[in-house]
């Protein structure tokens, strides 16, 4: 299957500010409480909260914003699979 093309363009400058936010997010109460589950978004399995990385539902390169309706923990694997895909062309991975 082809990858779909990315619809929006974004600048180096709107991926750095968005990395940028998604640090200090990292560091927040609200994202140490919402990793403190040890879920995954995506595969539902268990980790350690440490494990859990944070995934941008609609990525960064994709026009995403580093809010907190589109970040999640995800383990490393479903994220890594996910690349710069949207939820929905997940279905088919």
């Amino acid at each position: 299957m082809e990858p779909a093309p990315f619809l929006v363009e974004v600048s180096e400058e709107e991926i750095r500010r968005e990395r940028q936010r998604a640090r200090k997010l990292r560091e927040s109460q609200w994202w140490k409480r919402r990793r403190a589950a040890g879920i995954c978004h995506h595969c539902g399995g268990t980790f350690a909260p440490k494990e859990l990385t944070m995934d941008h539902l609609v990525p960064v390169i994709r026009g995403g914003k580093s809010t907190k309706g589109n970040l999640v923990p995800s383990c490393k694997k479903c994220n890594s699979a996910r690349k710069h895909r949207l939820p929905f062309e997940d279905e088919g991975a």
